[in-house]
């Protein structure tokens, strides 16, 4: 049984997942290379009460040839330059875990937590492609399944360097010239098939004490995650993964392309796969947003899913109506909370603060 009230995480990649999207869109295209372009959507999803916004990252160019946008920001730099412009939202960027050192990503994940007071969370993904490995000439690339559990170890170093300093680390005492107390340091000492790893962080730690951790959910080495992502294409699929990780919450894929009648999303996504033809990934949403209302409760009922991770065809249309109709008929519904009810990502996610595993417990 699933709780009445989703979670609900959206894209706010480029001009919408669909890569016609920037030939319809009222968006510049210039725009897609500015972090304005990223806080005006995020903002607006913020003004929804959403979970979070994610942004997608690669070590490789997109798909396609000259008729789809290719090249792209920095995810986790670009939230990072619009967290002070917001202030309740999740910030979750894609990060990718196969040439990336596990300091590296801690460190950078961390200070997107301080930056955002508690909002931040990390989408891990491996780089599977000779492309990408070439760019770096370091390693040839991983099979699937060693990226992925690769993936897995990286999720766990980096907890262990988030928690590599306890709460109450710093001193900032003055007077007696004592900055940080250094046994509330630790190092990680982690030992595994991918990395060695010694620590501490030179970050202290996050304010969530782990910020949130995401992984797609396809694979079977996808563990270790606070929410899993699933991109299955079909009900029976997104139930299978959502009893694969009963430890974490899985979220559903939904790619959505939305009018105010049905035929008029059924013509806007005949005249997008006319401009550029592409399967979507995930389950696939076209009609009026009463109807997307009306399923979302439903498919979460069947599936077991905690709640779905949105992705806006076009931008700004599809997410105005997402926010401006689909959220209003949730909540009206009961399936979509009024306001947050937190300050975290954590807190949105109903995950609480993680506890630091190098702590010592006072009595124990």
């Amino acid at each position: 049984m699933v709780s009445a009230e989703l979670h609900l995480g959206v894209a706010i990649d480029g001009a919408g997942y669909h890569p016609a999207a920037w030939r319809v869109s009222a968006v510049e295209p210039a725009a897609l290379f500015t972090s304005g372009h990223y806080l005006k959507y995020a903002k607006l999803a913020e003004a929804a009460s959403l979970d979070f916004v994610t942004l997608d990252d690669s070590l490789a160019l997109q798909s396609g040839g000259e008729g789809v946008v290719r090249g792209r920001l920095d995810a986790l730099l670009t939230l990072s330059a619009i967290a002070a412009g917001t202030s309740r939202i999740g910030l979750v960027p894609t990060v990718t875990t196969t040439h990336t050192e596990p300091f590296h990503v801690s460190t950078s994940v961390a200070t997107l937590d301080h930056a955002s007071h508690g909002r931040a969370g990390v989408l891990a993904v491996p780089s599977l492609t000779d492309a990408e490995a070439a760019h770096f000439g370091r390693r040839p690339a991983p099979s699937p399944a060693d990226g992925e559990a690769e993936t897995t170890e990286v999720l766990d170093v980096i907890s262990r360097l988030w928690d590599s300093w306890e709460d109450d680390a710093i001193v900032r005492d003055a007077a007696t010239g004592r900055f940080i107390d250094r046994e509330k340091l630790h190092y990680v000492d982690f030992e595994g098939r991918f990395f060695s790893v010694k620590g501490p962080s030179i970050t202290p730690r996050p304010p969530q004490g782990h910020p949130v951790t995401a992984v797609y959910g396809d694979s079977p080495h996808a563990v270790g995650a606070d929410l899993v992502v699933t991109k299955a294409d079909h009900l029976e699929a997104v139930r299978a993964a959502a009893v694969r990780f009963p430890g974490a919450k899985v979220l559903a894929t939904v790619s959505v392309v939305l009018a105010e009648t049905e035929q008029g999303a059924r013509d806007r996504q005949r005249h997008l796969d006319a401009l550029t033809p592409f399967e979507p990934e995930g389950l696939a949403f076209t009609g009026t947003p009463a109807q997307l209302a009306a399923e979302l409760p439903r498919w979460a009922a069947e599936t077991g899913v905690a709640g779905f991770h949105l992705r806006p065809a076009v931008l700004p249309d599809d997410l105005d109506l997402l926010v401006g109709e689909v959220v209003p008929a949730l909540r009206a519904a009961g399936a979509f909370r009024t306001a947050y009810r937190g300050e975290t990502l954590r807190e949105h996610l109903g995950l609480g603060r993680a506890v630091n595993a190098y702590a010592v417990t006072p009595g124990a």
